[in-house]
């Protein structure tokens, strides 16, 4: 008999302390996993709290994530006026890796580096983030 997987939500106002949001967030994976997924979430978190909700402590960052079999998912929600995501991205570092020079888009370049499917709402305020969880998988950045 199919179970379907439990969603489970957390919220939490506009902040750069992730380190406990991120532990729970991580708490159910396999170990080989956590390191990655640690930082492609904090990236995702950062991006909400801090171009999303503007750093405003009473807008608020929603994450909803689940644990199917064989992947994980998260969807990250702020409150802020959006942006234009990226409307196609090939996963070469050439396309995504942006100049030495520039202070922003390595948060967005890592994201889609290390999550096996990305997904913006039209309006760019809420990410879908999918990591598989295989048996030969070879982290990207270890």
């Amino acid at each position: 008999m199919y179970v379907a997987p439990q969603w489970q939500t957390l919220a939490f106002p506009s902040t750069l302390f992730l380190q406990p949001i991120l532990e729970i967030l991580i708490s159910d994976l396999p170990p080989q996993y956590k390191d990655e997924i640690r930082l492609g979430l904090q990236e995702a978190l950062v991006n909400a709290a801090r171009h999303g909700n503007q750093l405003n402590p009473e807008k608020l960052v929603f994450v909803r994530y689940t644990l199917f079999p064989g992947e994980c998912w998260w969807v990250i929600t702020d409150q802020g006026e959006g942006f234009s995501p990226p409307s196609h991205v090939s996963k070469t570092a050439d396309e995504l890796l942006p100049a030495e020079d520039c202070e922003c888009g390595r948060g967005l370049f890592l994201i889609y580096a290390i999550f096996d499917e990305v997904y913006w709402n039209a309006k760019g305020t809420e990410v879908s983030l999918c990591k598989y969880l295989t048996p030969t998988h070879h982290s990207r950045f270890g």
